[in-house]
């Protein structure tokens, strides 16, 4: 068949299948609802505080200014890079040792990293020497040098220079950054580094002094902080570029202008596993950013670009069944890179507990690498580019955050919501919002609070702080701080303590009495299996009794510390009455369900909690934990 057959069978294909209208779907829809509340079973009410349809067509993209832009082109919506889509694996090296630091620095260079982060001593002063150790016989113009975790940048930025120009490197190919934000310093301890006006003052010298590296990066803006303390997405990027927008005009006022500004700075950002609305967040960011640098007068639109350095979220992160963590990871960085950042550093799954292995390292490292070079996914610059759904989300981000960035404007920057708290309170109720969400399972952390590893437990070497939100008020700090944390924390907390009491006493069973219907009792000892595993419990199942006098006389002879009713709603009815009144004083009788109208009844009689999809899972394990004596 030739092209021109092949090209009138099409145009047949489609005459067979006539254009459908909008409406036409949205009728459909309706019928087949038969009379259920469209809103209610079909639209999306995110965190982050608009709807999502359950489905977009091309009419949606008529409100959508940015499509005919190309990328590597002003607003940078579809990223910093003319074609493809590469980008820099980065991996961080904690400097205990100097000579330690450098050799496996030389060897992850060779395994496909071509970023590096070296995560210096704060309470140490590196020297010219120091710093040339570290770097020995890595090509500052091939691989990123980034350093963080320091006060030393202004001092790191001369050394760079000056060792730069003794190994006759050129100097716009030098590429890195020192991570100086004094305002984030702020945001998390509520003290600057000196003093508010001597900090800016020091970015003013450090915008100065990096003039000369045209490339490299003196100023960070790490948004990955509000993300990792339990912000929606619309809050991470109104926070993050209000930060960035106070960088602008508090170094405008000292006499650069934008040119001379926005080529050294550097987001760090963190993505999380919301597949979609992450890969729409990052294009918001870039189009946002040239919103507001334009404001500044560009000269040259090449000034609006931002440069994201991108990593994992944190906040999803477990301790227990930790290689779920990868999935995470690998979810996470897929976005990232669809969504464009300029590096990115995979967290290793172990991060949580212990200082990362050279296993998870290499774990961390190679998801990167398979991307890249097997999956392709550094040759299409802008894939996400013409989804009707994922270019309506990055409107709706577009359009929530501006508002909330306007706010924080008109409040008088970043610095001023900070001193006002309101930038905390926001945080702290979304925060509460995602706890509530884990706590009764809408939003699921798979290993913590649904299909726990029952046999699992944690080592007594896990230090208690792994449990608790960082950097907690001091009293010296001028505000309240912005505490980051991990969602998993309080489920982790409680099976720790059953983990730790089994150390010395028996770990509570929980029994599940199951009788009468099949599917139903199988499928309510399935869900209160999982329920109480979320806690450490031990968890017997069985395989149905015969009758109620059977199973009363199995919890008589096993004496399990809780036992849990499992059969059908019609069935419980007089049954599940005298099971609790036989067994009140033998355990903790739990029913499996939630029948309203015998729940008074089955009270009386002794049932002490009742188990159902709508529970808070955790305040109700949180109980039987202190009904059983764990502390």
């Amino acid at each position: 068949m030739n092209l021109y057959d092949m090209e009138n069978q099409v145009k047949k294909m489609f005459r067979d299948f006539p254009p459908i209208s909008t409406q036409q779907w949205e009728d459909q829809i309706v019928k087949d609802l038969k009379g259920a509340d469209y809103d209610k079973k079909l639209i999306w009410r995110t965190n982050e505080g608009f709807p999502v349809k359950p489905y977009y067509r091309s009419g949606d993209l008529e409100h959508i200014s940015w499509l005919k832009s190309f990328p590597g082109e002003f607003p940078f919506v579809r990223g910093n890079q003319p074609s493809g889509n590469d980008w820099k694996v980065r991996q961080d090296i904690q400097v205990d040792d100097v000579k330690v630091a450098n050799e496996k620095a030389l060897d992850i260079l060779m395994k496909g990293v071509d970023s590096l982060g070296f995560e210096l001593d704060c309470r140490k002063q590196y020297a010219l020497e120091d710093i040339e150790a570290l770097l020995k016989n890595i090509r500052a113009d091939i691989a990123d040098i980034n350093f963080t975790g320091t006060s030393q940048q202004l001092g790191l930025v001369r050394i760079i220079e000056q060792l730069v120009k003794k190994y006759n490197r050129p100097l716009d190919k030098i590429h890195g950054s020192v991570n100086f934000d004094p305002i984030m310093r702020f945001s998390r301890r509520g003290k600057w580094y000196e003093s508010e006006k001597a900090d800016f003052e020091l970015a003013a010298e450090l915008i100065k002094a990096v003039q000369k590296l045209p490339v490299y990066r003196a100023i960070g803006v790490n948004g990955h902080i509000f993300a990792n303390a339990g912000a929606t997405i619309v809050q991470e990027i109104a926070f993050t570029l209000a930060v960035g927008s106070e960088y602008l005009t508090r170094l405008t006022d000292k006499g650069f202008y934008i040119g001379e500004i926005t080529p050294h700075m550097k987001f760090n950002l963190a993505v999380g596993s919301n597949y979609f609305m992450e890969i729409a967040k990052l294009r918001a960011y870039r189009l946002l950013w040239a919103k507001i640098a334009n404001v500044y007068g560009l000269n040259d639109a090449r000034n609006g670009r931002m440069f994201i350095h991108g990593m994992n979220s944190s906040w999803n992160f477990t301790i227990y069944d930790p290689y779920v963590n990868m999935l995470r990871t690998t979810t996470g960085t897929m976005s990232a890179i669809l969504g464009g950042v300029d590096s990115f550093k995979v967290l290793p799954f172990d991060i949580p507990f212990e200082k990362p292995t050279e296993f998870a390292e290499r774990i961390a490292r190679n998801q990167q690498l398979i991307l890249k070079e097997e999956s392709y996914l550094d040759k299409v610059a802008d894939p996400a580019a013409g989804s009707y759904y994922i270019e309506n989300l990055t409107h709706s981000l577009v359009e929530e955050s501006w508002k909330l960035f306007m706010q924080l404007q008109d409040e008088g920057g970043f610095v001023a919501s900070l001193r006002k708290g309101s930038v905390q309170k926001m945080i702290s109720e979304s925060a509460q919002k995602r706890d509530l969400n884990i706590a009764i399972r809408r939003e699921i952390l798979l290993g913590t609070n649904q299909y726990p590893n029952y046999s699992e437990s944690l080592s007594e070497n896990i230090q208690p702080s792994s449990f608790e939100a960082d950097d907690k008020t001091s009293p010296e700090s001028e505000i309240e701080t912005i505490r980051t944390y991990r969602g998993a924390q309080a489920f982790e907390r409680l099976r720790y303590n059953t983990d730790v009491f089994s150390k010395t006493a028996k770990r509570p069973v929980a029994w599940m009495f199951t009788y009468g219907n099949l599917a139903m009792r199988k499928a309510r000892a399935n869900f209160a299996s999982n329920f109480f595993a979320c806690a450490g419990f031990e968890v017997v199942d069985n395989p149905g009794f015969k009758s109620i006098e059977d199973g009363i006389a199995a919890v008589g002879e096993q004496k399990p510390e809780l036992v849990v009713i499992c059969s059908s709603d019609e069935e419980y009815v007089g049954n599940a009455k005298t099971i609790s009144e036989a067994l009140k004083n033998e355990a903790i009788v739990v029913l499996a369900g939630n029948p309203t109208e015998l729940a008074d009844e089955l009270k009386a009689a002794g049932t002490r909690h009742f188990i159902h999809v709508r529970s808070n899972v955790l305040e109700t394990l949180q109980m039987l934990q202190q009904q059983l004596g764990i502390a």
